[in-house]
């Protein structure tokens, strides 16, 4: 079922655990996010960027593959429609594009802009039932764009921003995105303890490619509900398609054939969420 990511994540929150947020860059990448959610029997959070929605056509076009593939295939688990790092415009298209889910990532404003904006985009979506995500203290290196320098969130901008009505707030703890350097100094949970406790609402972690596992599992027990994967599909879907071309499996009989030669690369992206369902610990939540 399509719905609004509020309902996955308070459960979450109250439970335990963290519900994987997937970007999606195209059909395959959708098909392989539903395909394994429904067969770990979880809640799944489906996100695009608003470039990776410009390549593939528009937010409407992104919102439609995801509700016409979900009813073809027959998921049955929540599946809810996100953007990711919106833009104030971005993210007032996505809500009348027929995402379920918006994020307005204000972080790189002033403080009182980043406020205003983000009580307007509360008001827009929760009228239509679509729940909204906010920032404060800018995630590490590149989305889209936006570059971050991955300092900490302020606590008490942290708590400024849960007021304005959210349903769930994405805070820089040391997290970035992309790939972590060897260097990285690891997620600071004294500060995510402290605006956790702060708060009192799911947390979003950005950047969760590569970081340990004990690293998120402390981090859920803290208060982190929603955990962003992108890098880690979009590296396996590259190493993936690299070795079946090496291999010169694309020139035996029709391998050429997209079909053919986008499958395991297909394959090697419901591998990565399976491992982080099972790193989250939402399998077979959607039961519960």
């Amino acid at each position: 079922m399509i719905v609004s990511a509020k309902e996955m994540l308070d459960k979450a929150y109250e439970n335990g655990y963290a519900i994987a947020h997937f970007n999606t860059n195209n059909l395959e990448w959708t098909r392989a996010i539903l395909e394994a959610c429904e067969e770990k029997q979880t809640a799944v959070m489906i996100a695009s960027s608003e470039g990776a929605a410009k390549y593939m056509g528009g937010f409407e076009v992104v919102a439609n593959l995801v509700r016409t593939m979900h009813d073809s295939l027959g998921i049955t688990v929540p599946v809810a429609i996100h953007l990711d790092h919106g833009s104030y415009e971005g993210a007032k298209a996505c809500i009348e594009a027929g995402y379920t889910s918006v994020m307005f990532d204000g972080s790189h404003f002033p403080l009182e802009e980043n406020l205003e904006k983000t009580r307007e985009i509360v008001e827009l979506a929760h009228a239509k039932g679509i729940s909204v995500e906010a920032e404060v203290g800018s995630i590490g290196g590149e989305e889209d764009g936006v570059i971050g320098e991955g300092e900490l969130a302020d606590v008490e901008e942290c708590k400024q921003l849960a007021a304005c009505g959210i349903d769930f707030l994405a805070a820089g703890i040391g997290n970035i995105h992309g790939v972590y350097p060897e260097n990285w100094a690891g997620l600071n949970f004294d500060r995510l303890k402290e605006i956790s406790d702060a708060v009192q609402m799911p947390i979003v972690l950005h950047g969760g490619t590569g970081i340990p596992e004990e690293q998120i599992k402390k981090a859920i027990e803290l208060g982190v509900s929603k955990i962003n994967v992108n890098t880690e599909c979009q590296l396996a879907f590259a190493k993936a398609t690299r070795e079946y071309i090496e291999e010169g499996k694309d020139q035996q009989g029709k391998g050429f054939d997209p079909r053919k030669l986008l499958a395991p690369g297909t394959e090697a992206i419901k591998q990565v969420c399976f491992d982080k369902i099972a790193m989250m610990g939402s399998e077979g939540s959607a039961n519960n």
